[in-house]
């Protein structure tokens, strides 16, 4: 099976998964204790306006009903009228979406330009002081919530010593007529990567620590294996080890766990919005809880859950790359 056909596949095997996302969602959402009427009317609704908004955004329907219109709608890439809002869901989230894809992308990014060298290095020199170093600094990470390390590196970095702003992020495509200080985009980038730098920081040195922990365990257990005693035997250098038989073949371990930390960032990123007075998803997504938005809270949990389900097939397309002994085949 090629990869083509693997990848349909897998895209096939993905629908029950997201018809279970749905479903899921939908059911707990309408667990949710309270009524949005009250919020949206105030506590004391006449009960002709009651009904006008139960009517319109199909509440006075059975659950079932209101499930069968809702997935019907979700086929054709309608998540629903926002009841806070009052706009489509689909154009929050299109407004919000691509502020979180910046942070979660600078976010790896940086966890793994940082991690992938650390832990190949502690694994090189281990239980060396450079050893010890890197596994402190990755059980540290580990162990410390992201939304801790923002509030930290606020107190140090934005009110201390002043040097990067502490709230908001500016879009590098944003116009420079629309930034005040701006005046190319030269300016605007430089400036989102300033205010990039504290969140990206706070959301991804989890992601890093992890990443650092399964690198370097991953190395060690390549550089015992008996093709690098051989090669070792025969007089190869450490380096080109390293470099040619040790690293590539490291890397499963890392890949998986790259898919399955994407949940975890996203999680992180919720808080580090919140932290940082970044209006993304994960704000979207708060203010929808806070006012009861049924239609908002669905369509923000179904477009996490997607994506969740879109980086695990992205893993499994990228072993094959990594390790050549992974095939597509059906029989294997």
């Amino acid at each position: 099976m090629g990869l083509a056909r693997y990848t349909v596949r897998r895209l096939v095997q993905a629908i029950p998964v997201v018809l279970g996302i749905v479903t899921i969602t939908f059911v707990l959402t309408d667990a949710i204790p309270g009524d949005p009427v009250s919020i949206m009317l105030g506590p004391t609704p006449s009960a002709g306006q009651a009904e006008a908004i139960r009517a319109k955004y199909g509440l006075n329907q059975p659950l079932y009903v209101r499930y069968l219109n809702y997935l019907a709608g979700v086929v054709q890439g309608d998540l629903g009228q926002s009841l806070y809002y009052q706009v489509p869901v689909t154009q929050k989230i299109a407004e919000r979406l691509p502020v979180t894809l910046l942070l979660l992308l600078s976010s790896f990014t940086f966890a793994i330009i940082a991690s992938i060298p650390l832990g190949v290095i502690s694994a090189k020199r281990r239980n060396k002081p450079t050893d010890h170093v890197a596994r402190i600094v990755a059980l540290v990470g580990v162990s410390t919530p992201s939304f801790w390390i923002g509030l930290m590196l606020i107190i140090i970095f934005a009110f201390k010593l002043g040097w990067l702003p502490a709230t908001n992020l500016i879009l590098p495509w944003t116009h420079p007529l629309r930034i005040e200080g701006a005046q190319t985009r030269v300016d605007v980038l430089i400036m989102s990567m300033k205010h990039l730098v504290l969140p990206t920081l706070s959301l991804g040195t989890l992601q890093m620590a992890a990443i650092t922990r399964i690198e370097r365990s991953s190395m060690l257990e390549v550089l015992s294996k008996e093709y690098v005693k051989l090669a070792r035997a025969y007089g190869v250098s450490e380096s080109t080890i390293l470099r040619k038989h040790a690293f590539r073949n490291a890397q499963l371990p890392v890949l998986t766990v790259l898919g399955l930390n994407l949940s975890t960032a996203i999680g992180g990123a919720v808080l580090t919005e919140t932290v940082f007075s970044i209006n993304g998803m994960g704000t979207l997504i708060i203010t929808a809880v806070y006012n009861q938005d049924y239609q908002l809270i669905m369509g923000t949990t179904i477009v996490f859950g997607l994506a969740f389900v879109i980086g695990v097939i992205l893993t499994d397309l990228s072993y094959a790359y990594v390790d050549p002994r992974v095939s597509y085949d059906e029989g294997n």
